[in-house]
C-alpha cells in the first residue's frame, strides 16, 4: 500500500514538475519576444534621428549653394524646424506610439518640403568655386549619415524576422483517431467511416489575434493526400488539403477537432498528418494503423 501511495506521488511530483518547466520556457519565449520589439522600436526611433539629422546637414548643404538671401533665409528656417522636431524625438521613449506616429508624420512633410527646395536649389545652378570645399565635407557627412541608416534598417529588417517567428502559431498534442458509423473510435481500418484529427494551439501572446484557418493534411502510407479539403498556398505553390477549419484565436491554448469522412479504401501501414496556418507548417506526426 506504501509503495503505491510513494508511486502516486512521484508521479505527480513529476507532473508539476513538468507543468512548471512548461511555463517557465514559456515565460521565456514571451520575455525575449518584448526585448525584440522593444529593441525594434529603439531601432526605429534611432533610424529616424538619423533621417531627422541628414535633413537638417542637407539643408546646410543647399544653404553653400545658393546667394539668394531670401531662399536662404526660407532654408534656415526650415532647418531650425528640422532640428526643433530632432531634438523633440531625442526625448520621446521608443514605446510612445503616439509621439512616435506623429513624429513620422513630421518627417514625411519634411522630407517632402526639402524635396521641393532640393528642385528649387537646383534650378538657380549657383554653385561657385570658393564654397565646393565645403560642399565636399557636408557630402562625405551625409554619405556616414546614410550608411548608418543603411546599417540600423539592416538591423531592423532581422528583428522584424525574428518577432515575425515568435508570433507564428504552434500546433502541439496532435492525435489521428478511427470512428465506426457510430462514431465510435476503432481499431480496424475496414469499419472505419470517419478520421478525426484533434490537435492544440498552443498560448502565443505574441501572435495577432483573430480568425484563422487551419489546414489539415493526411497522408496515406503510400504518400497520397485524403483529399476533399481544397487546397491552400504553402511556399509559392498549392497544396490538397484533407480538411480545413477556422477558429477564433485570442493568444490563448485552443484544442481544434477536424473530421474527415472515408470516400476510399484505407491500407495499412504509416499515415502522417501536417497541420498548416497563415502559410507555414505548426505541426505534424505520423501514426501506424494495421
Amino acid at each position: 500500500m506504501k509503495k503505491g501511495l510513494l508511486a502516486v506521488l512521484i508521479v505527480v511530483i513529476l507532473a508539476l514538475l513538468g507543468g512548471l518547466a512548461y511555463l517557465f520556457m514559456d515565460l521565456q519565449k514571451q520575455r525575449q519576444a518584448n526585448r525584440d520589439m522593444q529593441e525594434l522600436a529603439e531601432l526605429d526611433k534611432q533610424e529616424m534621428e538619423n533621417e531627422y539629422e541628414r535633413f537638417a546637414l542637407q539643408y546646410s548643404e543647399m544653404k553653400t549653394q545658393i546667394n539668394n538671401d531670401s531662399i536662404v533665409e526660407q532654408l534656415t528656417q526650415e532647418q531650425m524646424k528640422t532640428q526643433k522636431l530632432l531634438e523633440e524625438l531625442k526625448k520621446v521613449k521608443a514605446d510612445d506610439a503616439r509621439e512616435i506616429t506623429r513624429l513620422k508624420k513630421e518627417l514625411a512633410t519634411v522630407r517632402e518640403v526639402l524635396r521641393s527646395y532640393i528642385i528649387q536649389v537646383d534650378s538657380l545652378n549657383r554653385l561657385n568655386e570658393n564654397l565646393r570645399a565645403e560642399n565636399s565635407r557636408v557630402s562625405a557627412e551625409l554619405e556616414q549619415r546614410t550608411q548608418q541608416v543603411a546599417g540600423l534598417s539592416s538591423e531592423k529588417a532581422s528583428l522584424s524576422e525574428k518577432v515575425a517567428i515568435a508570433a507564428q502559431l504552434d500546433a502541439t498534442n496532435i492525435q489521428m483517431s478511427l470512428l465506426n458509423k457510430r462514431d465510435r473510435a476503432t481499431k480496424r481500418l475496414k469499419d472505419t467511416k470517419k478520421i478525426q484529427v484533434t490537435f492544440t494551439i498552443t498560448k502565443n501572446v505574441t501572435a495577432s489575434n483573430g480568425h484563422r484557418t487551419i489546414y489539415v493534411r493526411i497522408q496515406n502510407p503510400g504518400g497520397n493526400v485524403l483529399g476533399g479539403g481544397g487546397s491552400f498556398a504553402y511556399e509559392n505553390r498549392n497544396l490538397e488539403c484533407s480538411m480545413k477549419k477556422t477558429i477564433e484565436y485570442t493568444g490563448e491554448e485552443v484544442t481544434v477537432p477536424t473530421f474527415w469522412n472515408v470516400t476510399q479504401m484505407l491500407e495499412g501501414g504509416q499515415y502522417r498528418v501536417s497541420i498548416f496556418a497563415d502559410g507555414h507548417m505548426i505541426g505534424s506526426r505520423t501514426f501506424n494503423f494495421e
